[in-house]
């Protein structure tokens, strides 16, 4: 059977460069794409799964890290690739500890992009050549990027309404639970991230945002 990708991302120039490279590597792939973060989610919604999703994280309706924690909240086992044209030595190191499988930078020539994809699909973790973890101290968010990815797909849904300031009675509309699940949801969130109230559960994964460690958008 031939593999399948979900290439995420606004540019249609960029969404072009990646299916080139990848039927350089794999000539009879499946290719799905996607330009925004919503209808990706309806595509892993609807049952569809993948040999590897590439996903730019600078998306329009999402900041930092939201777009992929939204993707993985869906289903945790999918593999993800980020391709962004941040490549602050710091984001990358964040978004392997989020449980991505490989960071490709925007920057890659064709025949990069091949390799990097190919190298994935052989289970191996891809980054960037010349690529050094931020020394001890650098990093900033590493400690909560590990603790979020402890969360449960449900618990990330949660927490992504949260941040969005929605009450547990919307939650519970928009997940089609009862308040007491979403109680119980908000708790264990909480617990796992270590902190004492939802305020301070928002403020600490706000620290993964990658504008705030690269100064800008790209």
């Amino acid at each position: 059977m031939a593999e399948s990708f979900l290439v995420v991302d606004d540019h249609p120039l960029f969404r072009d460069a990646l299916t080139l490279a990848i039927r350089s590597t794999l000539p009879d792939a499946v290719i799905n794409e996607a330009s925004s973060i919503k209808i990706a989610k309806d595509m892993l919604t609807s049952g569809e799964r993948y040999d590897l999703i590439l996903l730019d994280l600078s998306m329009p309706g999402v900041s930092g890290f939201e777009g992929f924690l939204e993707l993985r909240s869906i289903d945790p086992k999918q593999p993800i690739v980020i391709v962004s044209a941040l490549e602050d030595p710091r984001i990358i190191h964040e978004a392997v500890t989020l449980g991505a499988s490989g960071f490709i930078p925007k920057s890659a020539r064709k025949q990069e992009l091949a390799e990097a994809i190919g190298n994935v699909m052989l289970g191996n973790l891809t980054l960037p050549k010349g690529y050094q973890p931020p020394e001890k101290g650098q990093g900033g968010a590493s400690d909560i990027a590990a603790r979020l990815s402890s969360l449960t797909p449900q618990q990330l849904r949660v927490l992504t309404m949260l941040r969005q300031g929605l009450l547990n009675k919307q939650i519970a509309h928009e997940l089609g639970v009862g308040e007491t699940t979403v109680k119980a949801h908000v708790s264990e969130i909480l617990r796992k991230l270590d902190v004492a109230s939802r305020t301070q559960a928002v403020i600490e994964v706000s620290r993964i945002d990658f504008d705030k460690l690269s100064g800008g958008n790209a």
